[in-house]
């Protein structure tokens, strides 16, 4: 009989302490469980907090590119043009005169179609001048608006092209700073903002003390 007690007693003792596992094994797990939520709500909110920066600098790199738009649209429009007139007429940047009337007139026309806004046609006459005329004078500055004219037909990437070819030919020519500033326009249309600040430098390296070089500090600017 006491034997039989003993043996029940060590039964209930056993199952109490098993009792007592099992009761400290989900108290373990509940707390894992808990630390996980916290984990993963940190988590979350780490990650709310970071798409909340991410956009702001999205928001504010698009307000300064919008712009740097509205500033580089000032080189292939007619201010470009007046900028050039006004250059030109100070003796700094002096327009080309050939003796040959019909390579004249066809520069002319050509750019007669940039100056009216019908930058389709001004692109494809002023490449057929530079085709034609390959060491004319008169070339460099075909060139150039041949760019400006994709860049304002919004041809971005053959605007790059163009320039770029026009800058290497013709690297003292006087509209080569100008060149690369609708280079850097163009790589911000294509937002390749890197880019953009590269060229916009090169100017002010490579063209010092022009009003390229000031044009290109004001657009760095608005990069900071």
């Amino acid at each position: 009989m006491i034997v039989k007690k003993k043996h029940t007693l060590l039964l209930l003792t056993s199952a109490l302490f098993c009792s007592i596992l099992n009761t400290n094994a989900y108290a373990f797990e509940d707390e894992d469980a808990r630390r996980a939520i916290l984990d993963l709500r940190a988590q979350l909110r780490q990650s709310a907090q970071a798409r909340l920066e991410l956009s702001n600098k999205i928001q504010s790199l698009q307000s300064q590119v919008s712009q740097l738009r509205g500033e580089i649209e000032k080189i292939s429009s007619s201010d470009m043009l007046s900028r050039q007139s006004a250059r030109t007429e100070a003796g700094y940047d002096p327009t080309p005169q050939v003796g040959d009337p019909n390579e004249q007139r066809a520069y002319d026309e050509a750019l007669d179609l940039f100056r009216q806004g019908n930058y389709s046609q001004s692109s494809i006459a002023l490449g057929n001048f530079a085709t034609a005329y390959p060491n004319s004078p008169l070339t460099p500055g075909a060139r150039f608006y041949e760019g400006s004219s994709l860049y304002a037909s919004k041809d971005f990437r053959g605007a790059i092209q163009r320039l770029q070819s026009m800058v290497s030919a013709y690297p003292s020519d006087p509209k080569a700073g100008d060149a690369l500033l609708v280079i850097a326009g163009s790589q911000v249309e294509l937002n390749n903002i890197a880019g953009a600040k590269s060229t916009l430098q090169s100017i002010i390296n490579q063209y010092p003390d022009t009003p390229s070089a000031d044009t290109a500090k004001q657009r760095l600017e608005l990069f900071r």
